[in-house]
């Protein structure tokens, strides 16, 4: 496992048996708030997508990174209550895109991305959806560092990390009424992509402290 520490500028890197590991500068703990119901807004209405969100959505199968991990952010963003999947439902696609040897670990970033199970019934009172409108994807520094400093073998072949901003819109139905809310976010996703094989999913920094 590959352990990235990255405190004032410095990468240290260090080898652990298997796999890819991120562990960020703030460990502050930063998973994504989630409210019982969208508050109204006083923002203009953001430009919502034209078809009702049905079912998950496969994970795009490429081999290039940047639309790899853009698909990513789309699927671990993405949800609606009012459709008849469960919550488990709308992280498989996540977790069917994921490396092997980073399941487990990777399963539970998804969980920090998401509500609760208790939170999902409270929200599907509501007809909460929600949804990612993506801003800028672009590679870290302190990930080119990382890769500058690291021994043959620490990084697996093909590995890439992007870091995504955008804005988090909310949608659903209070008191009858439509309301929008949406907060900006950020976020690293870690990606392999080797030679000739689509790309497999590593692992997801902690909202709101990506790399940079």
């Amino acid at each position: 496992m590959l352990v990235a520490l990255i405190s004032t500028g410095v990468v240290l890197l260090a080898f652990i048996g298997f796999g890819l590991y991120g562990l960020l500068a703030d460990n502050t703990e930063t998973t994504q708030s989630v409210d019982t119901a969208v508050t109204p807004s006083t923002e203009p209405a953001a430009v919502v997508p034209a078809a009702r969100i049905e079912a998950p959505r496969p994970v795009l199968e490429t081999t290039e990174a940047d639309r790899f991990a853009r698909d990513v952010a789309r699927a671990l963003f993405t949800w609606d209550t009012r459709s008849s999947d469960g919550l488990v439902t709308w992280q498989q696609p996540l977790v069917d895109a994921a490396d092997h040897d980073e399941a487990a670990g990777l399963a539970a970033d998804i969980r920090d991305y998401l509500p609760s199970t208790d939170m999902w019934a409270q929200l599907r009172e509501y007809g909460t959806r929600q949804w990612l409108e993506i801003d800028t994807v672009t590679e870290p520094a302190a990930w080119r560092t990382a890769v500058a400093q690291a021994a043959t073998g620490q990084i697996p072949r093909g590995a890439a990390a992007f870091t995504i901003t955008g804005t988090r819109h909310r949608e659903g139905i209070w008191n009858t009424e439509p309301q929008h809310s949406s907060r900006p976010v950020a976020f690293t996703v870690f990606v392999v992509c080797p030679a000739d094989d689509p790309c497999a999913l590593l692992r997801l920094s902690r909202l709101d402290a990506p790399l940079e």
